[in-house]
């Protein structure tokens, strides 16, 4: 008697790894450690660009490089890195961007409704989330990384765009004691939303841009079974 052959399925292809496969106690780890470990790399180049947004024409650097070399051979490396502590609490907002996009798709998967639209939604959901958490440590470090362009300059103390919350350049503080004078001096001058300045622009740049992306990655993760 013959024996009956039996074609087994073709196994199924994941293409998309949800929330409920992933074992959170390695994700959130590992996600902080690369996002600090990126942070890291890309920080000094941050602070550049900060510092050279805010000199008037080029009275303080000629460029990216020219900044590097000046605040290195005037601070050493941690010239590079002011401010970096403070930003580093900005990794948090990625847990919650992550966190909140997931569950967003996971509480919209209960109804009918597009996988394009519900990645639409959840991106933007997300992002909001994320720059509620991110502007206030964004605008700290941004104010620690305008007075390492001030110190040490004559009159930098009385220049508005350089020292905006009037801070007294000439006393030596660690840089722990600095981020707190900088948070303090924002309250005090401008209340709790000194902390949220810019807060609307941000959201009007990164929710649009959050949303569409993950739409459109949705998108052609469905055209190009990707």
């Amino acid at each position: 008697m013959a024996a009956t052959m039996v074609e087994s399925p073709p196994p199924h292809l994941i293409t998309t790894i949800e929330w409920s496969m992933m074992d959170k106690s390695k994700f959130f780890p590992l996600y902080t450690l690369s996002s600090f470990t990126v942070r890291c790399a890309l920080y000094p180049l941050t602070l550049v660009k900060t510092q050279i947004q805010v000199q008037r024409k080029k009275e303080a650097y000629k460029g990216v490089t020219d900044a590097i070399t000046k605040i290195y051979q005037n601070e050493g490396i941690s010239g590079l890195y002011r401010g970096f502590w403070l930003s580093s609490f900005q990794i948090i907002s990625g847990v919650f961007y992550i966190t909140t996009y997931e569950g967003v798709k996971h509480e919209l998967g209960k109804y009918d409704i597009s996988p394009k639209v519900k990645s639409f939604i959840g991106g933007g959901c997300a992002s909001m989330v994320g720059q509620t958490v991110i502007v206030p440590f964004d605008v700290l470090s941004q104010h620690l990384m305008v007075l390492g362009l001030a110190k040490g300059r004559p009159g930098a103390s009385r220049n508005p765009k350089l020292n905006p919350l009037g801070l007294d350049l000439d006393k030596r503080l660690s840089k722990a004691a600095l981020a707190r004078e900088v948070a303090l001096r924002v309250y005090r001058l401008h209340g709790p939303l000194g902390y949220y300045r810019g807060y609307a622009a941000s959201l009007a740049a990164y929710v649009p841009n959050s949303a569409l992306w993950w739409a459109l990655y949705t998108a052609y993760q469905g055209t190009y079974k990707i």
